[in-house]
Parts: structure tokens; C-alpha cells; sequence
């Protein structure tokens, strides 16, 4: 277990001194010039058009105006942060470049020790195995410092790519929903990820900076 360290800089938000590492990428809660990097990433396009990811269409307004949703959103998940419901929002960034969000939250963590991810990344970034290394890093943040028992996650059918990544991880299949997106019906398959599946399935190296008893405290771990 890596020994504790104060946060340097980070009295009243401890979680910003979070660095996670891959071999290529670092996963951080950004400042607000990364942010505003970031928020152009989104605003340049995370996907196609004619396809909808998400469970919420929020890409599906102008770049501008996606650019500052993207901001606007991170910042409002520091702001409504509890140790009983809270969203962490890392950007992952690629030789000090931003390339997309990881993002990991629960409700009531500290009784079930399970929480849910999701992200995206922009357009030039896809197609690089960045997606699952960047949530490889987080699942090792979760099972290794914040010692969740179990992660969801969740996918539409036709999300071939993103449904890949979590079999390649070890999650396995935990159920339908149906979801009304752009006015149609749609399929979200979700899956599950236990401590047990996550270790036989590990293979990218992640080493974890500035978690602290501070942190701890905030995600209710």
C-alpha cells in the first residue's frame, strides 16, 4: 500500500493533489486552464453525430455551447460534492494534453463500496487503447485506495467499442434497461466488475499520488 502523503497546496479541496498514472496517461481533477483545455476537446467532438453514447444527449448542442456544458458540469460536481453522493471528474491527459474525461461517482459509498464510471474522449484521441487504460487507472483507484467491493458500468447494445473495453477489463453482463434517448427507445446494457475479476484481469501498471486521510474522508471511504 503506498504510504499516505500530505496534501501540498490542497487545505480545502485535498481530492485536486489525486495524480493517477499509466504508462501513457495521468488522470487529475483539473484546474481551470486544463478545463477550459478540456472543454474545447469536447467542444471539437467526442463522437459521431448520427450516433448518440450517452444516456443523456448533452453533445447534442453546438460546439460552444457543448464546450461550456462540458465546464460548467465539472465545476458543478465539486460544488454539490458529499461524502454521501459525489462525482469525481479526472481529465486524462496525454503528454500534459488533454484527450478526454474519466469520471467515477457513488451514492453512499461507505455502505456499499460500489461506485460507477464513465467518460469520454475527443475524436482525434479514439481508436488508441486510451479508453482502456484510462479506466483501467481508475479502477485501480477504486478497488486499491477507495477499496470498493464492486464497479458498474454501462453501455448502449451499439456501443461495440465501449462494451469491448469492459469485457477486456473482466466486468461481466448485469442486466438491461431500456432508456427514452433523442425520443426512441434504446437499450443499456450494464455491467459489473468485482474486487475477484479485477485482479485476474489487471495488466497496466498504476501508481496513485496525494491520496490522503482528507480524501478518504470526503468519498466516504
Amino acid at each position: 500500500m503506498e504510504q499516505l502523503r500530505p496534501p501540498q497546496g490542497f487545505r480545502y479541496w485535498p481530492p485536486h493533489g489525486i495524480r493517477i498514472r499509466t504508462p501513457r496517461l495521468e488522470l487529475r481533477l483539473p484546474d481551470l486552464a486544463l478545463l477550459d483545455e478540456l472543454a474545447a476537446l469536447a467542444a471539437d467532438g467526442v463522437h459521431d453525430p448520427a450516433q448518440m453514447p450517452f444516456s443523456v444527449p448533452w453533445t447534442d448542442v453546438p460546439p460552444e455551447e457543448r464546450g461550456r456544458s462540458a465546464f460548467q458540469h465539472l465545476l458543478g460536481t465539486i460544488a454539490e460534492w458529499r461524502p454521501e453522493r459525489w462525482t469525481l471528474g479526472l481529465a486524462v491527459t496525454r503528454d500534459g494534453k488533454p484527450v478526454g474525461l474519466q469520471d467515477i461517482g457513488a451514492e453512499d459509498f461507505g455502505v456499499t463500496r460500489e461506485a460507477g464510471t464513465g467518460s469520454w474522449l475527443g475524436l482525434a484521441h479514439q481508436n488508441q487503447g486510451i479508453g482502456t487504460e484510462m479506466r483501467a487507472a481508475v479502477l485501480h483507484f477504486a478497488f486499491e485506495r477507495l477499496g470498493a467491493h464492486a464497479m458498474t458500468s454501462a453501455a448502449m447494445s451499439d456501443n461495440a467499442r465501449s462494451l469491448a473495453v469492459s469485457r477486456k477489463l473482466g466486468y461481466v453482463p448485469d442486466g438491461v434497461q431500456v432508456i427514452a434517448v433523442r425520443g426512441q427507445a434504446r437499450t443499456l446494457r450494464r455491467l459489473r466488475l468485482d474486487r475477484a475479476r479485477w485482479e485476474a484481469h489487471r495488466t497496466v501498471p498504476v501508481e496513485v499520488e496525494g491520496w490522503t486521510e482528507e480524501c478518504r474522508a470526503l468519498f466516504g471511504a
